[in-house]
């Protein structure tokens, strides 16, 4: 609960210096792909976390992997590894994301289908979720091939479920509880 807290300062912070800058969308696509990298890579996990690399050796690494970044970017990552923070650095840059859409009234919408979305149809659930909320939001997609069909939309709390799925669940459910008794 700490270091949420701490990377949520962080973030604060970083997200008021781009503003002040007229920065702050730039960031945010640094953020984007600083939380997408360390999610997807390992190594880079291991070597922010490892208290045997030299904090230099990771501000060197981080800064030759984003090396396109904004110099707000990379003077995060000078903050971070010089407070001993640079473990919280995908946290920092998810929170940053988070403050940045809730900033521009921007929701994530997670989106659960059994097969990868089209182009189509992800316009249309747009639409959906900007109709429903009277907000923009960003689609994230998880397909997960045990819904069998339909799909599942998340927007904060709100859950809208059709997925095959739950529809079979539903009528298992009632058969089971049928006290429906034959006459003949």
């Amino acid at each position: 609960m700490k270091s949420t807290r701490a990377a949520q300062r962080y973030a604060k912070a970083i997200l008021d210096l781009a503003k002040d800058q007229n920065a702050a969308e730039v960031v945010n696509t640094d953020m984007i792909g600083i939380f997408n990298t360390i999610e997807h890579s390992e190594d880079l996990q291991e070597l922010l976390a490892s208290p045997v690399v030299k904090a230099a050796v990771k501000k060197s690494a981080l800064k030759e992997i984003f090396k396109d970044a904004h110099t707000i970017t990379l003077g995060a990552f000078d903050v971070l590894v010089d407070n001993n923070r640079i473990i919280q650095l995908q946290a920092v840059a998810q929170k940053y994301t988070a403050l940045f859409n809730e900033m521009n009234h921007v929701q994530v919408a997670k989106v659960t289908t059994a097969v990868p979305l089209d182009a189509r149809l992800e316009a249309k659930i747009l639409e959906k979720v900007k109709e429903l909320t009277g907000n923009t939001a960003t689609l994230e997609s998880i397909v997960d091939p045990s819904i069998l069909g339909g799909f599942i939309l998340r927007i904060g709390d709100l859950q809208y479920n059709t997925s095959v799925a739950k529809s079979l669940s539903n009528l298992s459910r009632e058969l089971t509880n049928n006290t429906y008794i034959s006459k003949i």
